[in-house]
């Protein structure tokens, strides 16, 4: 092998092995340079308790937003939630007792400027009516309409998958 040749080789082989070496020192934090947000999310669940667990969703985009070094006014992220499966009787207030942690929430983040809005075709099939619902709901027409209207108003669809926990962190980790 010619010298030029085996110095090339051997520089290739030092800057895979410095490389592999960097890596082993773990990962590499990214901070994106995120603007303001327009987010949709859409709940529809099987079960009503599962509205809990889609609420973090919510504190998971708000919070990385508001902290440092985004420091974003929560009144300037625009966030609509449109409610329309079983979980609509979160908001029922003749249920309150039973979901009262999920209203909580839902509250706090409605007087952060987060938009709660739940399907009028939804609450027909429940019987309810208007009055039955919290102050901080809207009632719109029909879920799949106000989805299409919001996501054509450029706002990103998030839909939360929230599934059956079978394990703690320390069981999985």
């Amino acid at each position: 092998m010619k010298p030029s040749r085996m110095l090339r080789t051997w520089v290739s082989v030092i800057a895979i092995a410095t490389a592999a070496l960097a890596r082993a020192d773990g990962a590499t934090w990214v901070q994106t340079p995120y603007q303001e947000q327009k987010v949709l999310f859409d709940f529809y669940f099987d079960e009503p308790d599962k509205i809990n667990s889609a609420l973090y969703w919510i504190r998971s985009h708000m919070n990385p937003l508001m902290d440092s070094p985004y420091d974003q006014a929560p009144e300037f992220m625009q966030t609509v939630v449109v409610i329309h499966g079983t979980e609509i009787v979160t908001v029922a207030r003749k249920n309150y007792d039973r979901y009262k942690e999920a209203v909580n929430r839902m509250r706090y983040y409605a007087d952060l400027g987060v938009k709660f809005k739940v399907c009028g075709l939804a609450m027909d099939d429940y019987s309810y009516a208007m009055s039955d619902f919290y102050d901080f709901i809207e009632v719109v027409p029909s879920a799949i309409t106000e989805l299409a209207h919001w996501q054509q108003q450029g706002y990103a669809l998030i839909t939360p998958i929230v599934m059956e926990k079978k394990y703690t962190i320390e069981q999985i980790r």
